[in-house]
């Protein structure tokens, strides 16, 4: 299998991204709307935070929530900022990582995206489902 394809062939080039001036409204919309699960958070160009779909809910009462539409009560997010429930550590790799560094990333710390960084720009976003979907379509080849 060919695990030492640099993660720049799997990742996300077209990067949706919030600032810190976006509310969690926005997080959420765009999350909806796309269908995903992650939004870097980025001034500049430079990485600053990221925020999950697991981070909204985090902050919404568990009653609030319905599970199977994944609706997260939104009068709570006037009560915060992007900048307050951001993941403000983010690790980040390079473009040049191989997907087989990258899933053993994912596998040893549990994360489920990680921004692409190159000279101090976000350039991509890679999240488990990219390293699954690698690895399935490539399965057939071994």
């Amino acid at each position: 299998m060919k695990s030492a394809v640099p993660v720049s062939e799997i990742m996300t080039k077209n990067i949706l991204r919030l600032s810190l001036s976006d509310n969690l409204s926005t997080a959420e919309s765009l999350m909806k709307k796309n269908h995903i699960r992650h939004l870097p958070v980025v001034e500049n160009e430079h990485i600053v935070g990221m925020v999950s779909l697991n981070d909204l809910l985090r902050i919404s009462f568990a009653d609030a929530v319905n599970v199977e539409d994944e609706e997260v009560e939104t009068s709570v997010y006037e009560m915060f900022t992007i900048e307050q429930v951001m993941t403000k550590k983010v690790e980040c790799i390079s473009s040049k990582n191989t997907v087989e560094e990258v899933a053993r990333l994912f596998l040893n710390y549990e994360f489920h995206a990680l921004p692409v960084v190159d000279d101090d720009c976000l350039t991509g976003i890679v999240t488990t489902t990219d390293i699954i979907r690698f690895y399935l379509q490539n399965s057939s080849n071994a």
